[in-house]
């Protein structure tokens, strides 16, 4: 009896959790990049995004890749950062 209450308890408990969050990871096209120093500020804007885990700023290339908890926040939320720090960005790939 004690097993059945458990296992009860147990699929109440899953079935009533959040679903768990997934990783993704975005490349931001950074146009506005116009010096060597530009990637600290687009990095920095971007790692004060909850949710943010890894971030990679490539002055070279013009983009940023980010990796982030998508319970926790957007690639929107990624483009309004850089564009709130100076550097307007879009995701690479995106339909416009």
């Amino acid at each position: 009896m004690k097993k059945s209450l458990a296992a009860l308890v147990s699929t109440f408990v899953l079935a009533s959790s959040p679903a768990w969050a997934a990783m993704q990871t975005v490349t931001l096209a950074v146009p506005g990049m116009t010096c060597p120093v530009c990637p600290i500020t687009v990095k920095k804007a971007l790692q004060k995004v909850d949710g943010v885990t890894q971030v990679e700023v490539s002055y070279e290339k013009k983009e940023a890749v980010v990796t982030f908890d998508d319970v926790k926040t957007t690639a929107e939320s990624l483009t309004q950062a850089t564009a709130g720090a100076g550097y307007p960005s879009t995701v690479k790939g995106a339909a416009r």
